[in-house]
């Protein structure tokens, strides 16, 4: 996959995204699961505005992607 400047760079965004997920205190597995769940919803939408809800530091994101806090149970 990563063999080619087009892989390289895919690999690069999935990185990034991880990354981000991890940073903001949740579980990439669960988010990356999430965001591949959710995107297919609208790609007849015109209106892009729902991409802020998937966004990993917003707070519209379900609690299965959230890692649990030291106040949350587990």
């Amino acid at each position: 996959m990563i063999d080619t400047v087009a892989g390289a760079k895919s690999s690069t965004i999935i990185y990034s995204i991880a990354e981000t997920a991890k940073a903001n205190n949740l579980k990439p597995y669960d988010y990356f699961e999430y965001l591949l769940t959710e995107i297919p919803k609208h790609l007849d939408d015109a209106d892009y505005s729902f991409l802020d809800d998937l966004l990993s530091w917003s707070p519209n994101l379900p609690a299965n992607c959230r890692k649990p806090g030291k106040d949350e149970v587990k």
